[in-house]
């Protein structure tokens, strides 16, 4: 494993092996408390495939996308969104005045506003599990195995695997946000 200072928490999402079964959203709500209506992740629907007689539906997990580059952290008046030194995009609750700014920066609708606390939140990959160990909670649930973790500074961690030995892809590639979330069809 990398040394603590130079990982770069990232995902590889096998999107042929999500079932649709939202267990995903389910795992982070019940971790994160997220509030009834609201979500961190979600389960898109890209599809159909295939020709008639055989058809079928792919579906494409996601979350925030920890981007390298992320117009988020540009554009927050308060620094309340930051990025940690492990490539994490996270938010200061305590500094975030809920202006919004940061909703409309990111291209990827990751982001929500929470109206009981009065702040925007998002997926943390759920930073304080990692920090102690545990894989996020999305991937301790995935069901058909489809979402993987990883630090991709280790050539040798399950995410770095799967990212050398598959053709991946990122979402808005063009926007220039350099995403962590790559997606394996």
């Amino acid at each position: 494993m990398a040394p603590e200072n130079t990982r770069r928490w990232g995902m590889a999402i096998e999107t042929k092996r999500c079932i649709d079964c939202k267990a995903c959203m389910v795992a982070c709500e019940i971790e994160n408390q997220v509030p009834l209506g609201k979500h961190r992740n979600w389960v898109g629907h890209v599809g159909p495939t295939g020709t008639f007689p055989t058809l079928g539906l792919r579906f494409e997990p996601g979350n925030c996308m920890h981007c390298e580059n992320p117009p988020c952290l540009r554009v927050c008046p308060t620094g309340a969104t930051y990025q940690r030194e492990d490539g994490l995009v996270l938010i200061d609750y305590d500094k975030c005045i809920g202006c919004r700014y940061c909703m409309q920066a990111c291209p990827y609708d990751a982001r929500y506003f929470d109206e009981t606390r009065g702040v925007v939140d998002k997926c943390t990959m759920c930073a304080h599990r990692l920090d102690v160990g545990q894989p996020p909670a999305c991937v301790e649930t995935c069901v058909g195995g489809a979402r993987h973790y990883g630090d991709l500074n280790d050539p040798n961690s399950e995410v770095s695997k799967l990212l050398a030995t598959n053709e991946h892809t990122v979402i808005y590639e063009e926007a220039g946000t350099e995403p962590k979330i790559f997606y394996i069809s």
